[in-house]
């Protein structure tokens, strides 16, 4: 995927007092699980960069939104995660402003307000209530299975 781009003031505010690799490792491994083996972080002046092996794409990319949706992380680099090739693109990333809603993104993207649980649940990881969303926050938009 390789390097994304993140609102380096925006997110939550986990960093900071030293040891941020250290600090954006635990956040990934407590919210992946086993789904990262042999995860590595190195921070380097507001650029995260992941280190392993995830178990699909879509692990890859919730590791890559935990580590940018935080305070003072302006890129990811996944060039070092690996994770089994996909058939098909399935996923689109979109970033919060001002006056999103969950069920506003559903209707923007699936023509249909009801279907933001969709949202919500690709994104679990990253939002913990589909009330509490922020302007600059990164999510994943998942393809609608047929």
């Amino acid at each position: 995927m390789g390097v994304f781009g993140f609102l380096k003031d925006v997110g939550a505010n986990l960093l900071g007092g030293g040891n941020e690799a250290k600090k954006v490792k635990e956040l990934v491994e407590k919210e992946l699980g086993t789904g990262v083996k042999n995860l590595d972080v190195d921070y380097n002046d507001g650029v995260v960069t992941l280190f392993g092996e995830c178990d699909s794409q879509a692990t890859k990319e919730k590791a890559v939104l935990l580590a940018g949706n935080l305070k003072n992380v302006e890129k990811v680099n996944d060039d070092n995660l690996t994770a089994p090739p996909e058939e098909k693109e399935v996923t689109e990333f979109y970033t919060i402003v001002k006056g999103d809603t969950l069920s506003k993104i559903a209707l923007r993207y699936y023509g249909n307000a009801m279907k933001y649980p969709v949202i919500f649940e690709a994104n679990r990881e990253v939002i913990k209530d589909a009330d509490l969303i922020y302007p600059g926050q990164t999510i994943r938009i998942p393809r609608l299975e047929d």
